[in-house]
């Protein structure tokens, strides 16, 4: 592996302190996949294009921002060591790279702060201190203790040297798929889609970029329309919640992002679900933003990006286990793959068998069934009975109401 060279942070983010980026970071990091997905192309109408930073080793691009930055850090400052406030993907990207090069990294996080990503970042050998509620207390509790102890502040996103890191996505996925002439790319702090959009415009100057903030945290949003949307405390792309752009990055986008787009939360959580069915791959929130709002388009504005070669950054893959099994869930009983029927029967001994048996005949699965006499209004001599099926999909159930009914069961779908 080659050895990390040191040189002066940029004073302005242009195209060759991008590539001077890429050439800083050539062989410590992924040069990570950009592939087409033929099934999204069918569904969405145009030519996508899918960028897999999911695969790098801390499953984000938050990693590139972060080497650049430390990688052009003095003796003295390393020595001192660095240190970073972020909610997650960020604060892994510090701590493994600190740790790689022997620099002490002591990373804040609120108390909110997912599990998986504080576990993760603690394994890289960083001092996490959990401080504050939201992430405003964090980094005011963050910067106290840099000036304090003589850190080096890596700063998530409103950094020059971050972006530039971050801009090395757009290289890649340029030289790999040249035809890209339309980049869709998530906005928190707007350190990506800054470093993306200096270089894809430099490249391709009529690439069109585009960004994507949550209906939540529509901050970035709020500055390029001039509107006051009400920035709200929780979203599931929790990596994009990010109350204000920076003061370096928001003027570019500015001066080269085309366009802002909001997604809501469950167009969110059906895009996740779509990159696991289709192309096998774990994402979180806001790495499936771009899809989502490629979607949304398709299905509201459908010339939006027809016949346009779309290229998303799935950009970050830590998700917790238990949130991802419950958006599968969610998803399934969205498409009537999971549903729950509810059953008015007769109370005599055998009824909750005759019910699975006809069920099971119609080719359905049960996965839970509660039977409820006394928190009922049916009358004494009946009950209700709530059963969770399996099935194939929408058009399945009505089939199974349909037939229940015609063996004289009172039965309606109620999830």
């Amino acid at each position: 592996m080659k050895e990390l060279t040191t040189a002066t942070p940029p004073v302005g983010l242009t195209l060759a302190d991008i590539q001077t980026a890429a050439t800083r970071l050539q062989g410590h990091l992924q040069d990570t996949p950009c592939l087409q997905s033929k099934t999204l192309t069918a569904i969405a109408g145009c030519d996508v294009f899918l960028k897999f930073e999911n695969l790098q080793f801390t499953a984000s691009f938050k990693e590139r921002g972060a080497l650049n930055k430390i990688a052009q850090l003095t003796p003295e400052q390393c020595a001192r060591g660095v240190l970073a406030v972020s909610a997650g993907n960020h604060a892994q990207g510090v701590a493994y790279h600190a740790q790689r090069l022997g620099i002490p990294a002591t990373i804040v996080m609120p108390r909110f702060a997912s599990t998986v990503k504080v576990q993760s970042t603690r394994r890289f050998g960083a001092t996490v201190v959990l401080q504050g509620d939201t992430f405003d207390d964090a980094r005011a509790h963050g910067l106290q203790m840099a000036q304090e102890l003589g850190l080096t502040v890596i700063h998530p996103f409103d950094d020059l040297a971050v972006a530039a890191g971050q801009g090395t996505v757009a290289l890649e996925m340029l030289r790999q798929q040249p035809s890209i002439d339309t980049l869709v790319i998530a906005v928190g702090g707007g350190g990506l889609i800054s470093g993306m959009a200096t270089a894809a415009k430099a490249i391709k100057p009529n690439i069109e970029v585009i960004g994507v903030q949550t209906e939540r945290f529509p901050a970035a949003w709020n500055a390029v329309h001039g509107q006051q949307r009400e920035i709200g405390s929780v979203t599931i792309a929790d990596g994009i919640g990010v109350k204000s752009p920076g003061e370096l990055t928001l003027p570019i986008i500015k001066r080269l992002v085309t366009d802002m787009l909001l997604v809501g939360e469950d167009e969110i959580e059906q895009a996740i679900l779509m990159l696991l069915e289709i192309e096998k791959t774990v994402v979180e929130g806001a790495g499936a933003v771009g899809l989502a709002a490629l979607m949304q388009q398709s299905m509201k504005h459908s010339d939006r990006f027809k016949g346009r070669k779309v290229g998303l950054v799935l950009c970050g893959g830590n998700i917790e286990p238990l949130m991802l099994a419950e958006i599968i869930e969610r998803g399934m009983v969205k498409s009537g793959r999971l549903a729950r029927l509810r059953f008015d029967v007769r109370d005599v001994p055998g009824a909750l068998a005759n019910v699975a048996t006809l069920l099971g005949q119609l080719g359905a699965n049960i996965d839970e069934v509660q039977h409820q006499r006394a928190f009922s209004t049916l009358s004494v001599e009946r009950v209700q009975m709530d059963v969770v099926v399996h099935t194939r999909g929408a058009a399945h159930i009505e089939e199974i109401l349909a037939a229940m009914r015609v063996q004289d069961y009172r039965v309606e779908r109620v999830g």
